[in-house]
């Protein structure tokens, strides 16, 4: 990195080059600002000399710089080449020795230096503090050490090299024998430098096996001292994401609970801010699909590095870095300094043979240099091949792979065999971040003969993962324990490519005896409450290593069991679509391996309808939910507890397809089969009254729902807890129904306090919290709070829309609700053109005769009559008025609603007397289903004053107004919108809002 950087302060009486391992960086630019302080000129020299090149040569160019040469020795520094010490010794005497003053030295090592480094004189900075060091490094340089001015001592600067940042974790051990890589580091650095605030994000990518993550690992410490905060995290997989980054929330001190959602969005809001901290670091390391996780990516004044084998970033407001396999120069260099009795000509043979990629020299020059094989025999063995039949890789897998893989794998069974069982283990769990603790956590009885040794003796299993770690297999990643703690390793990290050609090279009885150990461990670490939010994280930790253990050919009731409970935590965590496709491949496995009528049957099929119900996949649903009751109820009776949980889903589904009638009875006799058999209190039975109540409401029985709803969170308060998740759900539909009933401020004060629990519990982006604050728009939108609805309608859309998808039923539930506040207060052209793929949607989920379909083209038609297309309006108003009298009955306040729109259509196309008839009509009928005082009655009564306006029926309007604009103050206060915009004679309209099924 040469460059001249200009000084600051006085004017200084000498110029300082400081030469410099790309190592050792950080140190150089400690040392470089220490001095700049003082008025000293410095330039920086990154010291990398040609290995064609003669040592004594480029040491000499070094006096071509100005003034005195600062060399900053550390073990990097002698090997970069690399260069025997005889070779420093002699370049020391020739080209030091006879110019002295000319050099100085720092050294940071404590390891032996070529003894003719004593004509540098270095001085001492190891294991000193900056004071010291910089005290150290003036007295050799000859500069006063007088204590600076003020202004200048407290100027912001470059960390002590020796400090590590505030907050670090994470960060895997440095790679001491890094290579090269220089070209790519700046180019990273430069980015992120150059990028503005919120923009910081450069994603490094590349086939596997060039070194991504080793490249991530060296930026952080070289660059690491400009930052407060460093925190990597595993990105391969969005729940173990979410997971490690609220991790960061205690190291941040910020002020949370125990919860992981509430710990997630503290650690986003305080990135966001840049509180406590402004200078941060993230590594996302291994995020090869940046459609699970871009949506998660903090933005803010700190920086984001990412590693990927996906180019995609780039459409994620990310600087693309590409990393290639080494240069020739840079694999001679690496494999020298693996190997390092092989010869420049050797090492290039070598990297040639195994076309460079780093990971394959890593692990083959490592245990080459402890072999008698020469690269010749080596080479030969290579390009002798392996049967194809046995061993099998991905594609982008360089050929040579195979080979040099088998041929370690040989070594690694003739050393230390039990690192090769060590290592068929972990080829049963999930590539990447490998939580081998759960190994060693299993009951010593339960392990078969040939692994019970390696996970019960710790010498052997030390023993085990040091011979991996040599050969660079895998890498720990319990980094901020002690060596001696370490060394029993929490969590290893594997490469996918070694994942996938140890899965393959075994026999078929160790692959069934591997694989049972890995379904045992994963079965024992079941929390066993997926419905705890306080457990999320183990299941996010564990829900990505089945599909590796094909789990869902074990026939083991433990191992059974922790499938079905990972399907609820993905149900309640809003991982719908990765709960699907497990929960697709486990019918079809368990099928197949149990038969059609096994109870883990009915038992699985009550969780796989819950993730396709929560996607709108009703009718698909449907047939799953009935097949189970018919059968359950044949075999076992009609007051069996399985039959009566999948009866209620059966109910759920109807609910879905809109035919709510057959939902509310069938909910009504299981709430009280679960009351007959098991009391009021048994969450099973809170649950069925809870689903009791969404039949209500969807039947526009609000009070009674309302009712039902209040008793159910009220038992959940005592029973659950506060913070339940389902406590939680129950203060939302308890305050929809205070809202629906038109107690807007009781709607309004319950909902605001549940949603920021919701956050809290929850985190930001769980649909669960999505509802909560999606009904906190609607009660403020209903009070007179515009400007909080606005804001709250627009964020939970597009929270939505990266989570759950455009096409999800909560997204367009959301979009009509957006739609309807934009026609009003905001832009109509947004308007139609969301509320145009609403109704849509809706179409071609639930098809023509849905009240969903029929609801939302009566919304639409309200924008169609503000942008003058009356006559579209009208005739789509009549449609839907008939269609939700034809679903729902003309008593429902849908129907209602639809009818005090339509009304005011038939005004504008001529037709007052039909508009008068249609209102008069709607009041009596709403009176009857909601109360004279509702607001949807008083909405009513104000159009029909309208309407008896508009045929000249002047005394009755002003006595049905007035009356109306009375209830009105009385209900909603003189000074609610609604008031205040009845008085100015603005026409009611009323929006439908598609609900919770």
């Amino acid at each position: 990195m040469p460059g001249t950087r200009r000084q600051v302060g006085a004017t200084g009486a000498q110029t300082v080059t400081i030469s410099f391992a790309g190592f050792n960086r950080a140190w150089a630019t400690w040392i470089g600002d220490r001095l700049e302080r003082r008025g000293v000129t410095v330039v920086q020299q990154r010291w990398d000399p040609p290995v064609e090149v003669p040592l004594e040569e480029s040491l000499r160019d070094l006096t071509l710089s100005r003034g005195r040469v600062l060399l900053i020795l550390s073990d990097w520094y002698f090997q970069l080449g690399p260069r025997g010490h005889d070779e420093w010794n002699r370049a020391l005497r020739e080209v030091v020795a006879p110019d002295q003053d000319r050099f100085a030295a720092v050294c940071l090592t404590t390891s032996a230096l070529p003894g003719a480094t004593s004509v540098l004189g270095a001085a001492d900075l190891t294991n000193v503090g900056a004071d010291e060091a910089e005290r150290r490094l003036l007295v050799r340089l000859g500069l006063p050490t007088d204590p600076l001015p003020e202004p200048v001592e407290h100027r912001p600067g470059p960390r002590y090299p020796a400090d590590t940042p505030e907050v670090w974790g994470g960060v895997p051990r440095r790679n001491t024998r890094f290579t090269g890589r220089e070209e790519l580091l700046n180019k990273a650095y430069q980015a992120l430098q150059d990028a503005g605030s919120g923009a910081g994000v450069v994603a490094l990518y590349g086939m596997s096996g060039v070194g991504k993550t080793q490249l991530a690992a060296e930026y952080v410490y070289r660059f690491g001292s400009e930052y407060d905060v460093v925190w990597w995290v595993p990105a391969d997989r969005r729940a173990l994401y979410r997971q490690r980054l609220a991790e960061l929330a205690p190291e941040l001190g910020l002020s949370t609970g125990v919860e992981y959602g509430e710990r997630l969005r503290a650690v986003r809001d305080a990135l966001r801010r840049g509180e406590p901290h402004s200078h941060w670091l993230l590594v996302l390391d291994g995020a090869d699909e940046p459609e699970n996780i871009w949506d998660l990516v903090p933005t803010g004044p700190g920086h984001v590095l990412i590693t990927s084998r996906n180019p995609e970033w780039g459409e994620h407001n990310s600087n693309l870095v590409e990393v290639p396999v080494y240069s020739r120069d840079e694999s001679v260099a690496f494999v020298r300094r693996r190997a390092p009795r092989l010869s420049p000509a050797e090492a290039d043979r070598l990297a040639e043979a195994l076309e460079d990629l780093p990971l394959l020299l890593d692990q083959t020059a490592g245990w080459l240099n402890d072999s008698d094989l020469s690269v010749e025999e080596y080479i030969e063995l290579l390009e002798g091949g392996i049967d194809q039949n046995v061993v099998k890789v991905s594609a982008d897998f360089p050929l040579a792979f195979q080979t040099a893989w088998s041929i370690l794998l040989n070594k690694l069974k003739d050393t230390v065999p039990e690192s090769v069982d060590l290592l068929r283990l972990c080829s049963f769990f999930a590539p990447g971040s490998i939580p081998v603790r759960l190994l060693k956590e299993m009951p010593a009885g339960e392990l078969p003969e040939q692994v019970s040794g390696l996970l019960n003796d710790p010498l052997l299993w030390n023993k085990a993962i040091a011979q991996l770690r040599q050969y660079s297999v895998v890498r720990l990643e319990s980094h901020e324990s002690a060596v001696e703690e370490a060394s029993s390793g929490e969590s290893l990290y594997m490469h996918r490519m070694v994942h996938q050609i140890v899965g393959h090279d075994m026999t078929e009885r160790d692959r069934k005896e591997f694989i049972d150990v890995v379904r045992r461990a994963l079965a024992a670490a079941d929390p066993g409450r997926p419905t705890d939010t306080r457990l999320w994280p183990a299941y996010a930790e564990i829900t990505p290593h089945l599909k590796w253990a094909d789990v869902l050919r074990s026939t083991d009731p433990a191992v059974q069991s922790l499938v079905l409970n990972c399907l609820r935590y993905m149900y309640l965590s809003g991982e719908y679509r990765a709960g699907i496709k497990l929960g697709e491949r486990a019918m079809r496995a368990w099928r197949e391996l149990l038969g059609e009528d096994h109870p883990r049957i009915w038992d699985l099929s009550y969780h796989y309808a819950n993730l396709l119900r929560a996607v709108g996949d009703y009718a698909g649903t449907e047939a799953i939910e009935r097949a189970a009751v018919d059968h359950l109820r044949t075999e076992r009776g009609v007051q069996d507890l399985e039959h009566l949980r999948a009866a209620g889903g059966l109910a759920a589904d109807l609910r879905g397809l809109g035919r709510y009638d057959e939902a509310l009875e069938m909910s009504g006799w299981v709430l009280a089969a679960y009351r007959e058999l098991l009391g009021d209190q048994d969450s099973r039975t809170l649950n069925a009254q809870n689903n009791l109540a969404v039949s209500l409401r969807l039947l526009g029985r609000y009070q009674e729902s309302l009712e039902l709803n209040q008793r159910t969170l009220e038992a959940r308060r005592q029973f659950l807890g506060q913070r339940h998740n389902w406590t939680l759900s129950s203060q939302t539909t308890y305050a929809t129904d205070l809202r629906l009933l038109g107690r807007y401020s009781d709607g309004l004060s319950l909902q605001n306090q549940s949603a920021r629990v919701h956050r809290l519990v929850l985190g930001n982006d769980n649909p669960q919290t999505l509802r909560a604050e999606y009904n906190l728009a609607l009660c403020h939108y209903r009070s007179g709070d515009r400007a909080k609805a606005s804001a709250l309608f627009t964020r939970v859309l597009e929270r939505c829309e990266r989570v759950l998808g455009e096409d999800d039923p909560l997204t367009m539930m959301f979009a009509a609700g957006q739609s309807c506040f934009a026609r009003e207060h905001a832009d109509i052209d947004q308007a139609r053109a969301i509320s145009e793929k609403v109704v849509d949607g809706y179409l071609n989920m639930l098809g023509e005769e849905h009240p969903f379909v029929a609801g939302t083209r009566a919304n639409h038609a309200l924008i169609l009559r503000n942008v003058g297309e009356r006559d579209q309006a009208h005739a789509l108003l009549e449609g839907a008025l008939a269609a939700l009298t034809q679903a729902v009955g003309e008593y429902h306040p849908w129907t209602l609603g639809c009818a005090i729109n339509a009304s005011a259509l038939r005004n504008l196309v001529g037709d007052p007397e039909s508009a008068a008839s249609l209102t008069d009509a709607v009041i009596a009928r709403a009176t009857e289903t909601l109360g004279r005082t509702h607001p949807l009655t008083l909405s009513a009564r104000i159009a029909h004053a309208a309407d008896l306006r508009g045929v000249r029926e002047r005394q009755r309007a002003e006595k049905v107004e007035s009356e109306a604009l009375g209830d009105l103050a009385t209900t909603l206060g003189a000074q609610h919108v609604h008031t205040v915009s009845a008085r100015s004679r603005n026409r009611p309209y009323w929006d439908f809002e598609p609900p919770i099924v």
